[in-house]
């Protein structure tokens, strides 16, 4: 269930989503953390007390726990890792790009075992992205789940998403979204890895 308000709203992480801004998505499958993990970051999250804090104090500490949460997933110790397999992960590329020019312009993604990583740009008058990727979510689990011969829930419910503040920062998430698979050790040079997509700008 949606909230009523799409562009800004709170699960157990805030959400910002407003049309007309460059975005940074991360989602990931269900069961990729383990419950005490995600507990003992949604509790540091919760002591960062951002309320109270410089706007670049933020968003430093933002990034560090993003950073943390990313390299869990990295590892890919438990879990499932439905998106090893290419008829999985070729249906969540499809699905990418359907949306493509429908409900956001695709600047890059990167499909990882266990997550992907999307930047998408919203025009002014997109539809509420929290529906888009809701869209994406459902059909890709159904389809996945099909293939696979399993039922029960394929993705996090919750996604990280991110407003990308400047051009600087733009190419700074790209170069990390490109190089993921590199950094997790999977290849020894981002363009090998056949579940990547850059439109270069």
């Amino acid at each position: 269930m949606l909230p009523p308000d799409l562009t800004h709203y709170q699960r157990a992480l805030p959400h910002r989503l407003p049309p007309g801004e460059n975005l940074f998505i991360t989602f990931r499958l269900a069961g990729s953390l383990p419950r005490i993990v995600l507990e003992r970051m949604r509790a540091h999250w919760e002591m960062l007390d951002v309320q109270r804090t410089a706007p670049e104090d933020t968003y430093a500490r933002q990034r560090r726990y993003f950073g943390r949460f990313d390299k869990l997933l990295d590892s890919a110790d438990i879990g499932p890792t439905w998106l090893r397999m290419p008829t999985v992960a070729e249906l969540v590329q499809n699905a990418l790009h359907y949306y493509d020019s429908k409900g956001y312009q695709l600047v890059c993604y990167c499909l990882m075992p266990n997550h992907v990583h999307l930047i998408v740009s919203l025009p002014d008058d997109a539809r509420p992205l929290a529906r888009t990727l809701q869209s994406i979510k459902s059909y890709t689990a159904a389809r996945a789940n099909a293939l696979l011969g399993r039922n029960g829930r394929f993705w996090h419910r919750e996604s990280y998403d991110h407003i990308v503040r400047d051009a600087d920062e733009m190419q700074r998430i790209i170069s990390y979204v490109l190089e993921n698979p590199v950094k997790a050790g999977l290849i020894s040079n981002w363009q090998q890895w056949p579940y990547t997509y850059w439109h270069e700008l």
